[in-house]
């Protein structure tokens, strides 16, 4: 058996890719599900689609490949997406809230007049936002009737998605997540490695619904007989951003790389130290490996790959992604509108929950190509947002240059004005399956099939370099009238 299965469990969809002995994907299935939105700012998923599309989309993978003998499976998932179900039954007790709901933030405004932020980055490196499940999983035991009686009785679990992947794979045997998301759940000493009694308590979390934590290559369990024709070991597990990190080979001190899907996420490697932000990014952990782990910088974008579906879904001037391009290079080069697309608010290094999105800079001759243009280009400004607060935390780096990969990386216009916008160079992989590869690499060499650290990055391969072509006067000017636009939606 030489074949491994990689899960892609995303915010929008759902992806299984079948890897072979050389890590090239040779089968792949998608299924896109139902968003939720039942109020301003709330954002859910059904977690019945979640596991359905799962299971629907590993089973059409095997067949495309030919019935390939997968000898593991690799998990890579939406992080801090939060769901509770009944121990027994299996039964969610509501829907999943998803990483961009924004419902609590008038608990995490409680806790930051309590003061009680400074414990929770003390502890789990992360700032007090509802970004992050704690809040979220505190809001189901309040709000959702009788939730929290059983989960004081022990009768209620809590999982972020590659926990209620695992426990559904494997027929509830195993309640288990990896480090990386544990780490993300703002309930995790990324220090001391293990779940804060301290936080726990002061959100009246009971620690007996929290899943063993384990390395990201690890032993996870074996799905049911039923679902693939036999059992098949789950061995490696990491969150989407984590696993990117990985599948672009960042195992230096000092890579950086940014994945661009529904938002976008840059981490940059800072080794065996967690390094404590002073420019409200995270710090949380890359990948554990042998019971070590590595830890990285993280800055969070909410809305990137969005702001292309709000094109698509809410204006309505495209029908699908591919169009924005030509659209964005009709554009009349003589405006300079802004689109600062805060629509469930601001990630880093702002973190502004309550902020909306805004347009700057329409004229009479604004149509949809410069709409497009100034949503690609919205995406590369957020980066140099998070670039500039990281280079501020660990200064300069010599030779910098930042790894792509997501869907929007695809697009050599938003790719040039990213390395335009941020005066480096972009290097865009000829694998841009990054986060599915890193989640089939950590599985793949868990069984034995795949190679170490060092074998693995020398396989990383480039399809192109963006060089800045941008002058400087025109990058401080674009900039300062983005950096003027963000002032003024933070003040709106």
């Amino acid at each position: 058996m030489t074949h491994i299965l990689a899960i892609d469990q995303g915010t929008t969809s759902t992806r299984a890719i079948v890897f072979d002995s050389a890590m090239k994907a040779v089968a792949s299935a998608q299924e896109e599900f139902q968003q939720y939105f039942p109020d301003s700012g709330w954002v859910e998923h059904d977690p019945a689609d979640l596991w359905a599309s799962t299971a629907a989309t590993c089973r059409s993978a095997i067949e495309k490949s030919g019935g390939a003998e997968i000898a593991a499976i690799g998990i890579t998932n939406q992080r801090e997406t939060t769901l509770v179900w009944d121990r027994k039954t299996g039964a969610p007790v509501y829907k999943a809230i998803v990483w961009q709901d924004r419902r609590t933030s008038e608990m995490c405004k409680t806790l930051k007049s309590e003061v009680f932020e400074e414990v929770i980055t003390d502890r789990t490196g992360l700032l007090l936002d509802p970004y992050f499940s704690a809040t979220k999983l505190a809001w189901i035991l309040d709000n959702v009737e009788g939730a929290r009686a059983r989960a004081e009785a022990g009768r209620l679990v809590f999982g972020t998605v590659d926990t209620w992947l695992v426990w559904n794979l494997t027929g509830g045997a195993v309640h288990v997540t990896d480090a990386t998301n544990a780490a993300r759940t703002m309930l995790y000493d990324i220090r001391k490695g293990r779940w804060s009694k301290t936080i726990c308590d002061r959100l009246n979390i009971p620690m007996s619904m929290l899943p063993e934590v384990r390395d990201c290559a690890a032993d996870f369990g074996e799905t049911r007989a039923d679902l693939f024709g036999r059992p098949i070991p789950i061995l490696g597990i990491a969150g989407d951003q984590q696993a990117a990190t990985i599948g672009q080979a960042c195992f230096e001190p000092g890579m950086m790389k940014s994945t661009y899907g529904t938002g976008c996420f840059a981490l940059i490697n800072t080794g065996d130290t967690p390094v404590r932000s002073q420019n409200r990014l995270l710090t949380t952990i890359a990948y554990q490996l042998d019971g070590k782990p590595t830890y990285a910088l993280e800055g969070s974008i909410f809305i990137a790959g969005a702001v292309v579906q709000w094109l698509r879904d809410g204006l309505k001037i495209i029908r699908n992604a591919s169009e924005t391009q030509p659209l964005a290079e009709r554009a009349d080069p003589m405006q300079n509108v802004v689109l600062v697309p805060a629509f469930t608010g601001l990630g880093a290094p702002y973190w502004n929950a309550e902020c909306r999105g805004a347009v700057f800079g329409l004229t009479r001759n604004s149509g949809p190509e410069e709409f497009a243009r100034a949503a690609l280009e919205s995406v590369g400004y957020q980066t140099r947002d998070l670039l500039a607060a990281m280079h501020a935390d660990i200064g300069e780096v010599s030779d910098a240059m930042l790894r792509v990969d997501g869907g929007m990386s695809a697009s050599d216009y938003a790719m040039q004005f990213l390395s335009d916008i941020i005066g480096a160079q972009v290097d865009r992989p000829k694998v841009l399956e990054t986060t599915a590869l890193g989640a089939a690499w950590l599985a793949g060499q868990r069984a034995g099939i795949y190679p170490g650290q060092a074998e693995f990055a020398a396989h990383w391969a480039l399809d192109r370099s963006f060089m800045p072509e941008m002058d400087e006067d025109t990058r401080a000017e674009k900039y300062g009238a983005w950096q003027r636009a963000v002032d003024a939606t933070l003040r709106f």
